[in-house]
């Protein structure tokens, strides 16, 4: 099911990712976390994902530029009570024009379509810009939870019917 923001405006078709879509995925992956791999002293979990498998499973949600290119991408896990945001990134070259908050909105609607009443996510307590960011969207803090070598901070938001 392909999903659309705008019909109108060029670059603002969200669809389910496909296989040929697996190396912009990581590409776009890469280039959105690396930064953070100083500031955490490790590679960002998202880095490390199996894009491919992602993709094949149909939990990997693409957006293009007006010429088509890949530059921004959701993964979302379908659970019983809540969608579950596993990773959402978009290419520093296409930073700052609202894409992000479009590939938010289209989660929200994406949860809506499933009937789902929740969105989780989290994101690591270094990356201190996404907690400032969520919260603006809609999302509220849970609770600060240490798993593994991972510091991180879990998030909902609750929908309304």
């Amino acid at each position: 099911m392909t999903h659309k923001i705008a019909e109108s405006a060029p670059g603002n078709v969200i669809r389910p990712a496909e296989a040929a879509d697996v190396p912009a995925v990581k590409a776009v992956t890469d280039a959105a976390y690396h930064h953070y791999i100083a500031r955490i002293g490790r590679v960002p979990a998202p880095m490390e994902s199996n894009h491919a498998q992602n993709v094949a499973m149909g939990r990997v949600y693409v957006a293009g530029d007006a010429e088509g290119a890949v530059v921004g991408l959701v993964v979302v896990y379908a659970n019983d009570d809540h969608l579950y945001l596993d990773n959402i990134a978009v290419h520093p070259d296409a930073a700052g024009k609202g894409l992000g908050g479009r590939l938010l909105a289209f989660v929200d609607a994406h949860a809506r379509a499933l009937a789902l009443p929740e969105i989780r996510l989290y994101t690591n307590a270094m990356m201190w810009e996404n907690q400032k960011i969520y919260p603006r969207y809609g999302y509220e803090f849970v609770e600060r939870r240490v798993e593994g070598i991972y510091d991180r901070f879990h998030y909902r938001k609750r929908l309304a019917d």
